[in-house]
């Protein structure tokens, strides 16, 4: 039987997936997709979209907790598990919906099964006996949660992944979270804040340790003052069931200059992984078509998402490279729009991305950490702007969160070149970084679009001052070589969303 063809064919119906194929779709090309679950992939289904709601949840029980000092009586309040999970499995399914009805209105042909190459001689799909062809075909199958061998960690199959946290049916008692990224701290914090008594498990002395250090050790402080044990220097020996159902996880902690210790945490209910992904990669074949991966398997690609093999590409996090949901979708449009749009240099910058951990409180950060910044430009020629306060909420509160925020500014100029926070404010000022961010082509400062909606004062990154908004705004930066900053620069004036007046957080002379 002869093979069905394509102009495109796209592996993974996940952010990278759904983005490379329907922007095609626009541009007239015939396109089929492959998925053998859900659509939507990890984000939708087991990543930022139900842990987001997670995260609300818990950032509700945090102002429960602050009620009384705001003078309300709160009384009586408790949480229910099953409510807000059934309401964001819902939301879910919803979505999963609306994708495959964008599909299909795109006019995309959803094939599913699992699909991977064949031995033929052009680049050929076979999926649940029947094979597919085309000239381009997209890699974006994503990755998945590891878990140690029982072999390495005798027990470790007992625990869960960060996929299982989304199928818990109850609230755990008792939780012991292994690993020291984002994932990790924000499953801690979900679960700690949410009522179950927490320990996270980090093999250092601090989480976040690809952060600054200023953004990770303030991080860690905050687990410790929110009620997480975190267990430093800590690796898990063995895991085990008793008799009651409930496990047994044997910790060996050995901090520098300290004898190693060895504890049981006993009566855990919930011990989740969190120690890395890995990518899907190994069922598709791709020693057939001879596709280039690396050792732990991730797809190679150069910068214009090229394989190895002419006519096969990867996106996402397939190719291991800045695992974040709108980077698989730019690079899946940009992918597209070079193959059928005619812009035959169109690729993504993967330069200063912006990151947002929803950790509690939530960071934004982007560009170059303080000693990245110093390996590149010397440290004479480095520049830091820090600053550490408890935000105007906190005042009435027996809570206290701290806010930093470091500004990383390099050359004589003071050119922004990386900046971040850690702060509690209401409203969710995580997004500070999480607009569009971009380097500037000119070689002048770094141009950010970020939303601040802080009802206190926040971060403007401006090259080498700090500015503070009172208000909910939109913050835009401009830069370019042919209109430099005026040596007395004024705040701009307030517009339908900047109705207060702007005031200064920290400032240098000029």
């Amino acid at each position: 039987m002869a093979a069905a063809a394509y102009e495109l064919l796209v592996l993974g119906g996940g952010s990278g997936g759904l983005a490379g194929a329907r922007r095609a779709a626009e541009l007239g090309a015939r396109v089929a997709l492959v998925e053998p679950h859900r659509l939507g992939g990890t984000c939708v289904n087991v990543g930022c979209v139900p842990k987001k709601v997670m995260w609300n949840a818990a950032v509700h029980a945090e102002f429960i907790h602050d009620h009384p000092d705001y003078g309300f009586e709160t009384s009586g309040v408790r949480f229910n598990w099953r409510t807000i999970k059934e309401k964001r499995d819902a939301y879910v399914r919803r979505l999963n919906e609306i994708y495959e009805n964008n599909l299909n209105k795109a006019r995309i042909d959803i094939i599913h099964g699992y699909g991977k190459f064949t031995a033929d001689p052009e680049p050929t799909i076979e999926v649940n006996g029947k094979k597919y062809t085309a000239p381009h075909i997209l890699i974006a199958t994503g990755g998945f949660p590891s878990v140690p061998p029982d072999s390495e960690v005798p027990g470790a199959s007992l625990g869960i992944t960060s996929d299982g946290f989304f199928e818990l049916e109850e609230l755990p008692r008792r939780s012991v979270i292994v690993g020291a990224g984002y994932i990790a701290v924000e499953i801690a914090g979900i679960l700690s804040t949410l009522g179950s008594k927490s320990s996270l498990l980090i093999r250092r002395d601090k989480v976040l340790r690809t952060f600054d250090s200023l953004i990770s050790t303030n991080c860690t402080q905050e687990l410790e003052n929110t009620g997480v044990e975190v267990w430093k220097h800590s690796r898990v020996q063995a895991v085990t069931k008793s008799p009651s159902g409930l496990l047994e996880v044997t910790v060996m902690s050995s901090a520098p200059g300290h004898k190693p210790t060895m504890e049981v945490i006993r009566d855990v209910d919930c011990l989740l992984w969190a120690v890395g992904r890995e990518p899907n990669s190994k069922d598709l074949c791709l020693d057939r078509v001879g596709v280039e991966v690396d050792a732990r398997g991730h797809v190679v690609v150069d910068k214009f998402q090229n394989t190895s093999r002419k006519g096969v590409y990867a996106v996402g996090d397939v190719c291991g490279r800045a695992l974040l949901t709108p980077v698989a979708i730019a690079a899946g449009r940009k992918l597209a729009i070079r193959l059928f749009g005619g812009q035959r240099d169109a690729h993504l910058d993967y330069s200063n991305i912006p990151t947002v951990v929803f950790s509690h409180p939530p960071i934004g950060t982007v560009g170059l950490t303080e000693d990245e910044a110093i390996f590149a430009h010397g440290k004479d020629n480095v520049k830091i702007y820090t600053t550490s306060f408890t935000p105007l909420y906190h005042a009435v509160t027996q809570r206290k969160v701290k806010c930093v925020m470091k500004l990383v500014c390099a050359g004589k100029e003071e050119k922004v070149c990386g900046g971040g926070q850690g702060c509690p404010c209401p409203g969710g000022c995580e997004d500070l970084t999480a607009g569009n961010t971009t380097g500037c082509p000119h070689g002048g400062p770094l141009v950010v679009v970020a939303r601040v909606p802080c009802p206190e004062p926040d971060l403007l990154l401006l090259p080498g001052r700090w500015w503070g908004c009172t208000c909910k705004a939109w913050a835009v930066m401009k830069c370019c070589r042919a209109s430099p900053w005026p040596s007395k620069w004024e705040p701009p004036r307030p517009t339908l969303t900047t109705q207060l007046p702007f005031t200064l957080l920290q400032q240098r002379s000029w």
